[in-house]
């Protein structure tokens, strides 16, 4: 599959960029782990992806319980306040290469436009989703592939699973073969774009980056022969070590990519530019900092979806702090983590 592609500058894409930032924080969750010991979602929830369906916000979000993920749906009638309706992808539903669980992270949208409101588009009567799958119980553990899940159900409760991955970081290169993460599913002129965050190394100090590929059917992928597209700046930067968790729209002739880096410390997001889905030229700052000592997103305020609402751009992330007497789930290593949102204006 050829792709046509087009050199870009950074000072012409770059202008005006602050139109994309949120700095008013909510500074609370909108929807936490539930710290019901055998509950999909125990220790933490993650992975925001917010639209609206049936005149309905929905944002669909993966739970964690300590052994792996599952994915769950919550609804909302203004963006803040979330009722959890359940899990839609259980652990126990397959004995397959994704039995540990799986973690949504993207329904194919029926727009890719920023300032649309974001409703979800069947393909052959089917509403379809990207997620991912470790092999092995626990944290993030072994080298995740990803796959497609579908349904027909107008609720999106009931979902079926193709019995193999869609793609996997065994037919990947070096940068891909720990494995791979959260994917985003865009349609574009005919083609489909899969793109997601791999890391190098199963184990250790690894780099994770962004590629993409492409696709006809969601099923067959070619890998764009130059990946990664968004690579980790060099040592001492904000993004030096990750650049992750995709979050692509269209902003009339501009491409837009919310990601987040991690460098050192702490994990905050970011943004790219594109004229052509290919070439990216990302912003140098965080767009979303982590906050202050005490702040709900003191550790990291990181994994973006975006939504824009009556005029208002809302931007949801997956917040950590040191864990508190009092939190309603306590995650790995003492931490607290929930998502939270951050707005263009004042809520």
């Amino acid at each position: 599959m050829e792709l046509n592609s087009v050199s870009s500058t950074s000072d012409s894409f770059m202008y005006n960029i602050e139109r994309y930032f949120t700095p008013y924080k909510y500074g609370k969750p909108v929807l936490t782990g539930s710290g019901i010991d055998g509950a999909f979602d125990s220790h933490a929830v993650d992975c925001p992806f917010v639209f609206s369906h049936n005149n309905k916000f929905y944002m669909m979000f993966v739970g964690f319980d300590g052994k792996g993920y599952q994915t769950g749906l919550a609804v909302s009638s203004d963006l803040i306040h979330w009722e959890k309706l359940g899990v839609i992808l259980k652990r126990e539903e397959h004995n397959g290469w994704d039995k540990t669980g799986a973690a949504g992270t993207w329904i194919l949208k029926s727009t890719n436009n920023l300032y649309d409101l974001p409703t979800i588009k069947k393909v052959d009567g089917k509403y379809w989703m990207v997620y991912h799958s470790y092999p092995e119980e626990g944290y993030e553990e072994g080298s995740a592939q990803i796959g497609l899940a579908w349904t027909t159900d107008e609720n999106l409760l009931e979902w079926h699973r193709l019995p193999e991955p869609i793609y996997s970081w065994k037919d990947g290169d070096e940068w891909e073969k720990g494995g791979l993460y959260k994917a985003c599913l865009i349609e574009h002129e005919n083609i489909y774009y899969l793109f997601y965050n791999a890391k190098n190394l199963e184990k250790g100090p690894w780099l994770e980056q962004i590629g993409v590929a492409m696709s006809s059917d969601m099923i067959h992928w070619e890998r764009y022969e130059k990946n990664p597209i968004i690579r980790v700046s060099e040592k001492g930067k904000w993004d030096s070590r990750f650049c992750a968790d995709p979050f692509v729209v269209r902003d009339n002739d501009k491409w837009l990519m919310f990601y987040y880096g991690y460098g050192q410390r702490h994990a905050q997001d970011g943004i790219a530019v594109s004229r052509d889905l290919i070439n990216w030229v990302k912003y140098d700052e965080p767009i979303l900092r982590s906050g202050s000592e005490g702040e709900i997103d003191e550790g990291h305020a990181h994994k973006p979806a975006i939504i824009y609402y009556n005029g208002i751009l809302y931007h949801f992330y997956c917040a950590t702090r040191k864990f508190r007497e009092g939190d309603p789930a306590r995650n790995f290593w003492d931490e607290f983590r929930c998502i939270t949102v951050a707005t263009s204006r004042p809520l």
